[in-house]
């Protein structure tokens, strides 16, 4: 399931329906093991591509967010580094298990204004409530 997620943000025919929080994580591992830094790269391509693909627009206001996605593939890389030989499945289902699994875990660094500016949308953009050492 974790490649068939991954390989259907990289050619764009995962359904709408299935780019979940949780997804967003499982396409991040399997690329990070798969690619390596290049991910950190790549990813924000991959996903306005994907996002354009289904219909949504990359603006201000919607599609592709560069502050949580680069603040999710930095977690994602220290999740798996801290997780050596660890299965993927099993590393995502303990990450989605802890707090991080919420889709809101990001406001316990962020306040909501700041992170959903057009700002923080466009550029990475500093956490506001506490460091975030990822």
């Amino acid at each position: 399931a974790i490649e068939h997620i991954a390989r259907g943000l990289i050619d764009r025919t995962l359904p709408k329906s299935e780019w979940t929080h949780a997804a967003h994580f499982a396409a991040a591992f399997w690329l990070l093991q798969h690619r390596g830094e290049a991910t950190l790269r790549d990813m924000p391509s991959l996903i306005r591509a994907y996002n354009e693909s289904t219909g949504v627009a990359n603006t201000d206001t919607s599609g592709y967010h560069e502050t949580i996605t680069v603040a999710s593939l930095r977690l994602a890389r220290a999740w798996l580094a801290e997780r050596p030989g660890m299965a993927l499945h099993a590393a995502l289902a303990q990450l989605l298990a802890s707090s991080y699994g919420r889709s809101d875990w990001l406001l316990g660094y962020w306040s909501r204004e700041r992170l959903f500016s057009a700002a923080a949308r466009g550029a990475w953009v500093d956490p506001d409530l506490q460091a975030f050492t990822y």
